[in-house]
């Protein structure tokens, strides 16, 4: 089993909620493999792991269409 660092705890706190973290950490990855260039130095690193990593080191924002909420 492989130790995930950071945690989901500590990446909750960059979002509002978990739903959130996988779908933008998802599309930045699909991003990085459509040939978007990484914030940080990611040599050697799966494009989710880079994903990740970025949103952790707070990198990366997002917004919410209000039209979307209930």
């Amino acid at each position: 089993m492989a130790i995930v660092n950071p945690t989901i705890v500590e990446l909750s706190e960059k979002v509002d909620c978990r739903y959130t973290l996988v779908v933008e950490a998802s599309k930045r990855a699909r991003q990085l493999l459509a040939g978007a260039q990484p914030l940080i130095d990611a040599k050697d690193m799966k494009p989710l792991k880079v994903a990740v990593d970025e949103i952790n080191r707070g990198l990366l924002t997002y917004s919410r269409n209000p039209d979307m909420e209930e």
